[in-house]
């Protein structure tokens, strides 16, 4: 059993003799039955409309969403939470192009200098703050994963001087990182702001496996820009720095450690046994680009629910879904429309719905209620990001964030993994909340896949706020309890395609029932609580980012 496994049955015990005695406000049961099947569908049906094709940020079919769920919102009796008194917030997108003759080069310390071939030797990541890339004759140093945590007593960056240099990266997961630490430091951002904060002038990131490809961008790589047309939310460069990032195959890594102190084998075996291997390398490093801009606005929805009590309503428990999808692509079964049906227009349909049940309370609860719609997922978690580093409201009035990505409404609901409710004390409401509709909680049955930072929830952690995202558990009424095959056939066949769809798609909406009434519960009682989440002593992630 893992170390997650272990902390949520443990953490499940210590609390179930207190649900046991507890309960939720009966005010707070009586409104569950308001949520319909009908009414779920009914949002599905339309915001994974081909009309709509796709809710590509910054298209008239992304609008037409943005336009519906304000709707919604307003004649539920949900307040403008936006700015400038409306419901949206505006969220500039850059979408960067490398443009054609970008060339990379690479001089040993004897001998000719040596071109390197674009697209099969390197490429580059486009650089949305720097339209032009000069990279001159830089020297090298290699970083093993590219790591700095001397807390963990592991450090790439320690005795290595990368100011002014190329730095190169293995993408490789570090074994000896509990998944937390590794989720986090594995994260692209988290290496390239490493990178830059040891003063990286480039970063040269080389695949796990030899016969990985190199990655291409033909439809770039988008950023969202702040105020005076800054990067503000990034994957593909470091804050604070317009270095070069660039993916290198390799053979070409081979080529960079030519004459090195320890050769490709000796580093990688030291780095597989837990300590770092960084090097100087011999040779120096050129590249020379040009970066073109597509820029558009998009929108975040947020909507408020007024709290009751004057003390805390000033304080705000965040509901949050990703309004968008990938629009438009390449033609799979003679469709081209990715509608995003499950992904994820029954997590935006599931805050809906939410929404209903609160403005139904009587009285409303204590805190006050965010109902956060937010652009951008597919391109980076963009919008999320936006939208918990500039707030509409004042950032530290936000308690906590419960998130609703890609349910997979389709079958029946018995068991849920709320992942990120380990990490915080955001585990007793869910627990409380479980209980109450007989859900069983499971650990997260994938921890190497680290979806605990590839979600919108990620976004509101690293700003300190606690934060979950309910999945479906593996429980079956058959007994069988593999409903995680079922799931994985089904991704297989429709995720991230236009399969993906409304029209001939599989849904049990009575599942979607019992997830909004759970995120219901338990956002319910955050708001009623006058106390603040706290994270668990000595968590990865609270102590990094816990305010």
């Amino acid at each position: 059993m893992s170390k997650i496994s272990v902390l949520l049955f443990t953490v499940a015990l210590l609390f179930g003799r207190v649900a046991a005695a507890q309960g939720i406000d009966q005010v707070a049961e009586d409104v569950l039955s308001a949520v319909k099947p009908g009414a779920l569908e009914a949002h599905v049906r339309y915001l994974a409309d081909d009309r709509l094709r796709g809710r590509l940020p910054g298209t008239p079919g992304y609008q037409l969403a943005v336009d519906y769920v304000t709707k919604q919102l307003k004649e539920m009796g949900v307040t403008p939470a936006g700015e400038h008194g409306g419901y949206t917030q505006l969220v500039r997108l850059r979408r960067a192009f490398v443009e054609p003759g970008a060339t990379l080069g690479y001089q040993p310390t004897a001998g000719a200098a040596q071109p390197l071939a674009y697209g099969v030797a390197a490429t580059v990541y486009p650089n949305p703050g720097q339209a032009e890339v000069s990279v001159e004759g830089a020297p090298l140093v290699f970083a093993g994963y590219g790591i700095s945590a001397p807390v963990l007593r592991y450090d790439d960056y320690a005795g290595l001087s990368a100011k002014g240099k190329v730095v190169v990266v293995a993408r490789q997961a570090p074994q000896q990182f509990a998944d937390n630490e590794r989720q986090y430091f594995m994260d692209l951002r988290t290496v390239l702001e490493t990178a830059a904060r040891h003063g990286a002038v480039g970063v040269l990131l080389v695949a796990a496996h030899a016969e990985a490809k190199l990655p291409e961008y033909p439809k770039g790589q988008v950023s969202a820009l702040g105020a005076g047309g800054r990067v503000v939310v990034s994957r593909s460069c470091a804050a604070g720095s317009a270095q070069l990032v660039a993916a290198i195959s390799p053979a070409t890594l081979q080529q960079l450690f030519a004459g090195a102190a320890l050769d490709t084998g000796q580093v990688m075996s030291i780095l597989r046994s837990g300590k770092p291997a960084s090097q100087v390398l011999p040779g120096r490093f050129s590249a020379h680009y040009r970066s073109r801009y597509q820029d558009a606005d998009s929108y975040n929805v947020v909507g408020k629910i007024e709290g009751s009590d004057p003390l805390l309503r000033g304080t705000y428990v965040v509901h949050s879904a990703h309004l968008d999808h990938l629009g438009v692509g390449a033609p799979v079964a003679g469709d081209s429309i990715y509608n995003g049906a499950h992904d994820n227009a029954t997590g935006v349909a599931s805050v809906l719905e939410i929404a209903r049940l609160y403005t139904r309370l009587k009285p409303r609860p204590r805190r006050s209620v965010l109902l956060v719609l937010v652009t951008g997922e597919e391109m980076g978690l963009l919008g999320s990001a936006y939208f918990a580093r500039f707030p509409t409201v004042p950032a530290v009035s936000l308690v906590a964030d419960i998130n609703t990505d890609m349910p997979t409404l389709i079958a029946p609901l018995l068991s849920v993994v709320p992942l990120g409710a380990d990490h915080s004390s955001l585990l007793r409401q869910v627990q409380l909340a479980a209980r109450l509709l007989q859900l069983a909680i499971e650990p997260d049955p994938e921890p190497t896949q680290n979806r605990f930072i590839r979600s919108d929830q990620y976004s509101f952690v690293v700003q300190g706020v606690p934060a979950l995202h309910i999945k479906y558990g593996n429980r079956t009424a058959d007994g069988q309890n593999n409903l995680s095959e079922t799931v994985q056939k089904w991704r297989a066949l429709t995720y991230h395609k236009p399969q993906d769809n409304y029209v001939g798609g599989t849904f049990d909406w009575a599942a979607g029932v019992k997830y909004v009434q759970l995120n219901f519960l338990i956002g319910y009682q955050l708001a009623q609580d006058p106390r603040y989440p706290t994270w668990n002593k000595g968590d990865f992630f609270g102590a990094r980012f816990g305010k």
